[in-house]
């Protein structure tokens, strides 16, 4: 069996490994924050645009779920800089770190649903077709789950499960 040396233990302290763990969430997070705040930016114009008026019922709905979505997750990923801040200097990084984890996968999560509302909004205003708009909310869906949750889980498992094979 050969090793990846990504899997070897690394030699670092706690502290180190805190520092470390921080740092790669905090570089996950500035590509999410960035995704999040364009889509939440065109959605506060949206309202303002000539022809909002002529959307619908439905597109209302979308629209709102899309928006306050956004704003969910605006907040989920901008929450451990503050809490940061408040904590500063208190030795309390292993617990902000788990937070920020949370936060994460809960503003990816309404990532998702805001990412999968607009999408559909448009498409729903573009095309009288009601098929395609359930193939948009399908795909959008499918490929944000899998590729945001699934299949990291699904690794996780695998990866779990390896562990304790070898313990044993």
């Amino acid at each position: 069996m050969t090793v990846d040396p990504a899997d070897k233990p690394r030699n670092e302290t706690e502290h180190e490994r805190l520092d470390r763990q921080l740092m790669e969430l905090l570089q996950g997070f500035r590509v999410a924050v960035t995704g999040v705040q364009v889509l939440f930016a065109f959605l506060l114009t949206v309202p303002f645009s000539a022809n909002f008026h002529e959307v619908d019922g439905p597109g209302v709905t979308l629209f709102y779920i899309a928006l306050f979505g956004a704003a969910f997750a605006s907040i989920c990923f901008i929450a451990p800089v503050f809490q940061h801040r408040i904590l500063f200097q208190l030795g309390q990084k292993a617990l902000l770190i788990r937070r920020a984890n949370r936060f994460g996968i809960l503003g990816a999560f309404a990532l998702s649903i805001s990412i999968t509302a607009a999408t559909t909004l448009i498409v729903e205003s573009l095309e009288e077709k009601a098929a395609l708009t359930v193939v948009t909310i399908a795909v959008v869906l499918l490929l944000s789950g899998w590729a945001w949750f699934v299949q990291p889980y699904l690794t996780r498992r695998a990866a779990n499960r390896r562990l304790q094979n070898d313990d044993t």
